[in-house]
């Protein structure tokens, strides 16, 4: 009585069609792709080359601020045994 009645779901066919397809080739507009190819390995190869050199230029900042906090380290170490004696 108090259950829910669901509706019958209608039966679908499971017939299959097939819808050939003719796979011409598009009509080309008097240019080739080849020169677009190109732009884009360039374009990669300009982002490979900018990549590499903010990376090294970031081990490059890397390096010298460890360098440098060293050598503050070495000085402040130099300028207090200075003071004792």
């Amino acid at each position: 009585m108090f259950r829910p009645k669901l509706p019958d779901t209608p039966h679908v066919p499971s017939i299959t069609t097939h819808i050939p397809q003719d796979h011409a080739p598009a009509p080309s507009a008097g240019r080739s792709a080849a020169p677009f190819v190109g732009v884009g390995a360039g374009a990669v190869a300009a982002v490979v080359v900018v990549g590499v050199v903010l990376t090294a230029l970031l081990a490059a900042v890397a390096v010298s601020a460890v360098s440098v906090a060293i050598a503050a380290v070495v000085l402040r170490s130099l300028v207090t045994g200075a003071n004792r004696r």
